[in-house]
């Protein structure tokens, strides 16, 4: 998913008060360091989103039968192959 600067900032400004407003973390560092980090975690978590569903349309459209995307065949391919490369990112060693 693809979201601009502003939309990122403004969810780590959210997810923040949140946290604070719960108090389900407490800040060790100053409120706006915090907010950079959670910026740059939701940014990098979106880019590896946007790498591993790259990766899956390319294996979708590779097979030697032409499948159309946004086809019911191709979202379950598609939903397929995702979970399969999920998998292999998240195994732990």
């Amino acid at each position: 998913m693809r979201l601009s600067e502003d939309k990122i900032t403004h969810l780590s400004h959210i997810v923040f008060d949140a946290l604070v407003k719960t108090k389900a973390a407490e800040a060790l560092e100053e409120d706006a360091k915090v907010r950079r980090e959670l910026k740059q975690a939701i940014a990098k978590a979106l880019k590896g989103e946007e790498e591993l569903e790259e990766i899956v349309r390319k294996k979708v459209l590779s097979y030697s039968r032409k499948i159309l995307e946004g086809s019911p065949e191709w979202d379950i391919l598609f939903r397929k192959h995702y979970q399969e490369e999920l998998k292999k990112r998240v195994r732990m060693p």
